[in-house]
């Protein structure tokens, strides 16, 4: 049998090399968690403008879009069902009560395993989809956490806006963590941050202020935030409030200080006042005895006793709810699956 010569031109022995073909990479994974609470009247449109701004990303990018629905009483979750069936790129989750939007962004957090970076973003248009391509080109430059920093907001009043600004100033005040003052929960992390935020077990949660604890390298991305595109605001004075307090009291022990310095300071006033009825009694022997000072004293001190007990009680009330260690969410309608097929690939940095 005649065997091909495995010689070159000149007579030299080669063999001919057959390289392997190359896999090419799997594009980078996208998680965009959309908390939803009664926003039946405008998730339609928010999900029309999300699609064809996750399209500019493709095939890079592969991004998978999780509704997380708070409990919705409006049928947010019926509508959100529909879209996952129209679109195999959506996955939808419900609890089984509201929560409250920060028990919905941490879910999400959890539920996105396996992505290489997470988008959050409100699903009332306040943070416009469109911005997405942007925040995913700052993390392929290497940050970890990309912020979205508020210029203005369309429908904030003097008083919200104000109210806002005395916010971020207490709190950067009286916290070791800095948030910077229009940051709001419109944020890209990479999955190792993703991670990290996961795992915390805390139950009173403000997931803005968690994402400025951990660290990491991160960038911001300035925007003007456009009015409501349906319905209203969930977040009324009272929720607000409630929230700010949350925030501070999760950051800060300066507050319960407070009642050391100011129990110092009612104290000094004391003396001094001890000090005048002294001097004016041994100097003139004029001293009137009243009962009005003595009831403002009591009064002012009573007060002062009744507010620091019930800030110690906040504390204490944070404690207990830790100790107890109920789930931050119940889910009533779990996800159909992962967003992705299980693998043994660690998620991917914006490098890789």
């Amino acid at each position: 049998m005649d065997l091909p010569p495995l010689c070159g031109p000149r007579g030299s022995a080669t063999l001919r090399r057959v390289e392997p073909e190359a896999t090419p990479p799997r594009p980078l994974r996208l998680a965009v968690v959309c908390p939803c609470y009664d926003e039946a009247a405008g998730v339609r449109q928010f999900f029309a403008r999300l699609a064809p701004a996750l399209a500019e990303l493709r095939p890079a990018v592969d991004a998978r879009v999780l509704f997380v629905d708070d409990g919705s009483a409006d049928g947010t979750l019926a509508i959100l069902e529909e879209l996952a069936q129209e679109h195999p790129e959506v996955a939808v989750c419900g609890f089984s009560r509201n929560f409250g939007h920060q028990a919905a962004v941490s879910a999400g957090l959890e539920l996105a395993a396996g992505a290489d970076a997470v988008m959050v973003l409100d699903s009332d248009l306040q943070h416009p989809p469109e911005l997405i391509r942007e925040f995913v080109a700052r993390w392929r430059e290497g940050a970890d956490i990309v912020h979205g920093v508020r210029r203005s907001t369309a429908d904030a009043g003097p008083l919200k806006r104000l109210s806002s600004a005395a916010f971020y100033a207490v709190f950067n005040r009286l916290s070791d963590v800095a948030l910077r003052e229009g940051a709001a929960d419109f944020y890209l992390l990479s999955g190792r941050v993703r991670a990290v935020l996961a795992a915390m077990p805390e139950r009173a949660r403000f997931v803005r202020g968690l994402v400025a604890w951990v660290g990491f390298r991160r960038a911001e991305l300035p925007y003007d935030a456009p009015a409501r595109a349906a319905g209203e605001s969930k977040y009324g004075p009272l929720r607000m409030a409630r929230m700010a307090l949350d925030a501070v009291l999760s950051f800060s022990v300066a507050p319960i200080r407070l009642a050391t310095h100011a129990g110092l300071a009612v104290s000094a006033l004391g003396a001094l006042y001890l000090a005048y009825v002294v001097v004016r009694h041994l100097a003139y022997g004029d001293l009137v005895q009243g009962w009005a000072s003595l009831l403002c004293v009591t009064l002012i001190l009573g007060g002062a006793q009744l507010l620091f007990i019930g800030l110690i009680g906040e504390y204490l009330a944070r404690a207990y709810t830790e100790l107890k260690a109920r789930p931050l969410y119940v889910l009533a309608r779990p996800l159909a699956g992962p967003l992705w097929p299980a693998d043994r690939e660690p998620p991917r940095g914006p490098a890789a």
